[in-house]
């Protein structure tokens, strides 16, 4: 067995003392229906090496001895795929397990498949369990969780919702439980995580190397310890490890007579509500964590300081709107809902009543009561910003009448140079999926249709990658038996049999972004408009695990304002900065684009892109070129098209032009790309979809006449 460092030369304190990372790692085993933890920090902050410490300090569980499923012998309701177990079977005591999951682990890996050489060897079917069976009453791991693939977020999800896992393939049906304590750590720099994983971590805390250079200095004295001699370091802190098991025992014991008063309760919805989190899993998480901070306190009651505790564990990443804003709790705001006194006493028995249930407290499987507006089904309630309202975009066309409309938006802030002005984006909503035509073999992600490891089986092949089509293999073995001497009643596989499976899922996608930051952009307010779509579509490329990049033609000719990155808030960031003014570029615009395009495609020819043009179809010629060019700028922008449209790349045109005269000059731009043509009025979803439902309504309407 490896040697882990141990848990409390980590955290580098006693029990009485645990910094953010050890308290929410400690109270999640204490109770582990808070949800787990998510750990986030930097690079070398000892988050790893936490985790792999904690189980060593977990008291042990009892099992049936040759269970795989780990089911708890002092239940019993629970049943295992093993069992039954007679009060004959044997019980045995063993350590808590913690299960690594990889962010490269296959599916049948993870839920459990069939067991192959029963299948192909006796010819019985039997279930070989997965990492999520592994993983009951224990801890799951996951390191760099950000980078897990959606397939197995969907699998972690499930789980975690259910506590149940479900197999249903190859023949093998099996239901079984799988309760665990998730753990997850990642860095924010090589992206964020999918908000609806998110969301089912109970508690998160960021973490950050010390910068005082006494502390470093014993963290690298302690590594230093422990490489030289493992074994003799990790005596040196036996009795600390022992007083941390002992103490999470206490607590498990206790937690379940902790009470949670009435005004206790009510004062958690008051923290919940100030800081504005979406749905009711927020308010129960804290009321869990309180009380098993309580019991880790020793206490019976919760009480201010154990609700602050929990908030600050509880809430930070619940509160975030959106992708792009910093996490992070106002302590001052916290300590001003909470007050400077503790809790008041439960009114008296009989006593008057605010109304409330006549229980004066809860405890943690207390039901919510009748009326309350919500339940735990409610928990999973976000929804998604609404999309500003917009004027139906009128289908005339001609030249726009200058009117006082077409001047700047006088509210834009200044950029400091002569004729631009920054526009601050107005609110994002819910986009329309953009996609990649086609079949691709990217990695996976959430946009375009793609050929790879994950999604539904299509079919199979003889490729040796993949994972094996047990049923097409033998398929493709039975027609073959007949000539193949056999010395036994055992199917006779060879190699040329082996089919693996095909499966269609999705990939994320390269979104480059070409946006036109002209003079003609600040009219009309457009340019507000246009960022508010430019700021949809990258969190919908952030919530599918696309690259983004991002150009911007104005003035003198076009700039790769964000090279293609995985970082998509450092894209909002730039897009927030973007002027409008000067005159409009196109065809250098494109031109830079397809070079951008070019040079990515060397560098991961899987990557397909998706080139996203954000104008209002004008172009005219910069300074530099006005005198040879000034009267082509339209004839220059078209030839820069047709070399776009030839390098066979899926094109988008964003239409940003308003107003009731229009020129159609975007429309035209994309017929001349190959490209699909749609208003900035029609990016929000449910425009799209009011837009199918009125022409749907309006055809039946004509059929029923």
């Amino acid at each position: 067995m490896p040697v882990h460092y141990p848990f409390s030369a980590v955290l580098g304190c006693q029990a009485d003392d645990l910094d953010d990372m050890g308290l929410a790692l400690v109270l999640t085993t204490i109770s582990p229906e808070i949800g787990g933890v998510l750990v986030r920090g930097e690079k070398g902050t000892a988050k790893s090496t936490a985790v792999r410490g904690l189980a060593a300090v977990l008291p042990s569980i009892s099992v049936y001895a040759g269970d795989r499923f780990s089911i708890d012998p002092a239940d019993p309701s629970a049943e295992s795929p093993d069992g039954p177990f007679g009060s004959a079977a044997v019980v045995e005591s063993r350590p808590v397990r913690l299960v690594e999951l990889p962010v490269g682990a296959t599916e049948d890996r993870v839920v459990g498949s069939l067991h192959l050489e029963s299948a192909l060897s006796r010819g019985a079917v039997e279930f070989e369990p997965g990492l999520l069976a592994r993983a009951h009453r224990g801890l799951l791991y996951v390191d760099e969780v950000n980078l897990l693939h959606d397939h197995l977020v969907d699998l972690l999800l499930d789980a975690a919702a259910m506590g149940r896992v479900s197999v249903e393939r190859d023949g093998v049906s099996v239901e079984h439980a799988a309760r665990f304590v998730l753990i997850g750590t990642m860095n924010p720099e090589e992206g964020e995580l999918r908000p609806q994983l998110l969301d089912r971590f109970g508690l998160t805390v960021e973490v950050a190397a010390p910068r005082d250079p006494a502390l470093r200095a014993e963290v690298v004295r302690r590594r230093m310890a422990f490489d030289l001699d493992a074994p003799a370091f990790v005596e040196r802190y036996v009795a600390a490890e022992r007083d941390l098991t002992a103490r999470v025992s206490a607590a498990r014991a206790l937690v379940g007579k902790v009470r949670l008063t009435a005004p206790g309760l009510l004062k958690i919805a008051e923290v919940c509500a100030a800081f504005e989190v979406d749905g009711l899993r927020a308010d129960i998480v804290t009321a869990r964590t309180a009380v098993a901070h309580a019991a880790w306190a020793g206490r019976s009651e919760v009480t201010r300081e154990d609700i602050r505790r929990a908030a600050l564990l509880a809430l930070p990443h619940r509160r975030r709107r959106n992708p792009f804003d910093a996490p992070g709790l106002d302590e001052d705001l916290l300590d001003r809902i909470l007050g400077d006194e503790e809790l008041p006493p439960e009114p008296p028995e009989g006593g008057p009543s605010d109304g409330s249930d006549s229980e004066d407290s809860v405890g943690l499987d207390t039901p919510p009561p009748s009326g309350s507006g919500g339940s735990t089904d409610a928990e999973d309630g976000s929804t998604d910003a609404e999309p500003p309202s917009v004027e139906p975009a009128s289908e005339a066309s001609g030249v726009e009448t200058n009117t006082a409309d077409d001047a700047p938006d006088q509210a834009q802030s200044p950029s400091g140079v002569a004729g631009e002005s920054v526009t601050a984006a107005a609110p994002a909503y819910r986009p329309r999926l953009l996609t990649v035509t086609g079949l691709g073999t990217g990695r996976t992600g959430g946009r375009s249709k793609a050929i790879g490891s994950s999604g539904r089986r299509i079919g199979a092949n003889t490729s040796v990658r993949g994972s094996l089509h047990l049923v097409e293999t033998l398929k493709a073995a039975a027609g073959k038996q007949a000539a193949r001497p056999r010395t036994s009643a055992k199917v006779e596989l060879r190699i040329e049999d082996l089919r693996t499976a095909v499966r269609e899922g999705r990939e994320a996608n390269l979104v480059l972004f070409c946006v036109d930051a002209s003079g003609s952009m600040a009219a009309r307010k457009r340019m507000a408009q246009v960022k508010a779509a430019v700021l949809s579509l990258l969190l919908d490329a952030y919530r599918r695990r696309d690259k983004v990049g991002m150009i911007t033609f104005r003035g003198e000719g076009a700039e790769l304002v964000l090279p293609p990155t995985g970082s998509v808030d450092l894209a909002a960031a730039r897009l927030d900065e973007v002027p409008a003014g000067g005159r409009t570029p196109l065809a250098e615009g494109l031109l830079e684009a397809a070079r951008v395009l070019q040079r990515e495609h060397l560098r991961d020819p899987d990557l397909r892109p998706l080139l996203v043009v954000v104008t209002d179809g004008r172009a005219n010629s910069s300074r530099k070129t006005a005198q040879t060019h000034g009267k082509d700028a339209v004839r220059r922008s078209q030839q820069a098209a047709a070399y776009v449209a030839g390098l066979g790349v899926t094109t988008v045109v964003i239409d940003s032009e308003s107003g009731p005269m229009r020129l159609g000059l975007a429309r035209q731009l994309a017929e001349h790309l190959g490209a699909e043509h749609v208003p900035v009025a029609e990016v929000s979803a449910e425009a799209l979809t009011s837009a199918v439902h009125g022409f749907t309504g309006s055809t039946m309407g004509r059929g029923a006449a």
